[in-house]
């Protein structure tokens, strides 16, 4: 008869019940805790991804030839709201619906301003390094703000959950489930 081993047996915590998204929340919430440095992550997460956007549409994608009359649909900003989707989806789907949705609409917003780029504008990938920047500068304030040194270390290691995390927010407000 096999040995009984009930004092290895751990009972379970609260940690081991959530889901892996639910972890990378609680993470982020632990090191980001200051109003202000909240606030400046609802403004700058999403300008970053604006600028991430707008950078890889600028950059030129190669001709397809099977794509025929379709290449001018294609970019490797297509590519990168694909791979968003595609990981937000596997720890939410409700959070990459939204991801998808804010990625639409960001994708507008370059899609206008790459009209404006062949009016005579600033080249997109200024613009977009530019708000890249300015978000970056903004996210390091709010590293500064919470007083956290780990703090700005945690965005840099959760960087593609950051924009999640943001959207978690908003689903809590609407009342989705994610």
């Amino acid at each position: 008869m096999a040995k009984q081993h009930s004092k290895n047996i751990k009972p379970a915590t609260p940690q081991q019940n959530l889901r892996p998204v639910e972890v990378y929340f609680n993470r982020l919430n632990a090191s980001h805790k200051h109003p202000t440095n909240r606030l400046l992550h609802f403004i700058c997460v999403p300008l970053m991804l604006f600028g991430i956007l707008t950078i890889a549409w600028a950059i030129p994608f190669p001709y397809i030839k099977f794509l025929g009359p379709y290449n001018g649909y294609f970019n490797w900003a297509s590519f990168l709201i694909a791979f968003s989707v595609y990981y937000t989806l596997k720890l939410s789907s409700n959070l990459s619906y939204m991801v998808l949705l804010v990625l639409f609409a960001l994708s507008y917003g370059v899609s206008q301003l790459a009209v404006i780029e062949l009016k005579g504008g600033l080249p997109l990938i200024w613009t977009g390094t530019f708000i890249l920047a300015a978000a970056f500068l903004g996210q390091y304030i709010g590293g500064r703000i919470e007083n956290n040194p780990r703090s700005f270390a945690d965005d840099k290691e959760l960087v593609l959950i950051t924009p999640i995390w943001v959207l978690h927010f908003l689903a809590e407000k609407i009342g989705l489930k994610y």
